[in-house]
């Protein structure tokens, strides 16, 4: 038997802090993106705005489980099985959701810039169908999260730690967790990545195309997206391929391995967390249309004696900047 208790030592002393300042950041930052789109902007206007508010809320729902996570890395598992499995499953529910949005975002920009008489077309309906695609999202992400309802248990090893892990069932050559991995890696992770890797790709062949130098500042939206999504979500995806390789060679057990790969694991899964506090950011930065209405919120709290922010009124209508088919505003965010 492998003794795996440096895993906990190391899991104790970096994720309970790193756990906490992601919380708390992505908290402020996700609650900020919510409240802009439903105060400040008042309605939704584009399939973006819906899906980004749907990202917002996913990382929101995700955040309030890594408090959790970051007790159990220092007392082990004391909330019962029912908890962890519903924490395990938000997880995984966030992680799948928050990849088919940004592949939703990644077709609706490459509807409006790539195919612009298309996306004039639909302009009436394509609100619609982005409020449909949202709840397909949903809907998907909750069934490729059950594995996690159904195998996440509390597990006591032989110092009487616990742990809120999965464990599969003992069938021959580990097919169920094989099978359960290839699955959620091949639609979870790796179909949205391909349908990302073409849309951007005809998309910046299209900007670098235009003549006009405003629409190439849309790259940078298109890189900032494309490397947080490669940048936090690769390596713990690779991981799990690993994970799956080990299952299916039975003879893969040394315990050097075992561990090399249990650390690799947890510090590639945190680095996959930070995607829940790094949006928000990104809009700052990077989003024309976000930062000035952060930029109003700012300046209205500056006149709250005079009741600045109770007098905020939404955005005015327009037209030139919500457009879109226009492709600057459209990727300004």
């Amino acid at each position: 038997m492998c003794d795996r208790s440096w895993v906990r030592q190391f899991r104790g002393k970096y994720e309970p802090p790193l756990f906490w300042i992601i919380f708390i950041l992505g908290a402020v930052g996700n609650l900020m993106v919510v409240w802009i789109y439903s105060t400040v902007r008042n309605r939704l206007k584009t399939m973006t705005d819906v899906y980004l508010l749907n990202l917002a809320v996913a990382d929101l729902l995700f955040l309030c489980m890594l408090p959790f996570w970051a007790v159990e890395a220092v007392k082990g598992w004391d909330f019962g099985i029912s908890a962890c499995k519903i924490v395990s499953a938000t997880y995984k529910i966030n992680f799948f959701s928050s990849m088919f949005l940004l592949t939703c975002i990644s077709v609706d920009r490459y509807i409006a810039i790539v195919q612009v008489t298309k996306a004039q077309n639909l302009k009436k309906k394509r609100l619609f169908y982005s409020k449909l695609a949202c709840m397909g999202v949903w809907f998907v992400s909750v069934l490729l999260a059950l594995p996690e309802f159904i195998f996440a248990q509390v597990k006591t090893d032989q110092k009487q730690q616990t742990s809120c892990t999965l464990v599969y069932w003992n069938n021959e050559y580990n097919r169920t967790k094989i099978l359960v991995l290839s699955l959620q890696i091949c639609m979870g992770f790796f179909l949205p990545l391909l349908v990302m890797f073409f849309c951007y790709s005809v998309i910046i062949r299209t900007l670098l195309q235009a003549r006009n130098f405003e629409k190439h500042k849309a790259l940078r939206v298109i890189f900032a997206v494309v490397c947080v999504f490669v940048l936090s979500q690769l390596p713990y995806n690779s991981l799990l391929i690993v994970e799956a390789t080990q299952a299916a060679n039975a003879t893969m057990t040394e315990c050097e391995t075992v561990i090399g790969v249990d650390i690799a694991g947890q510090v590639a899964k945190s680095l996959a967390y930070t995607h829940a506090c790094l949006n928000p950011f990104l809009y700052v930065f990077i989003g024309v249309r976000f930062r000035q209405d952060l930029m109003r919120i700012v300046k209205c709290a500056g006149g709250l004696g005079k009741g600045g922010l109770s007098k905020m009124q939404p955005v005015p209508k327009r037209p030139s900047v919500m457009s879109d088919t226009d492709t600057t505003p459209a990727l300004s965010i």
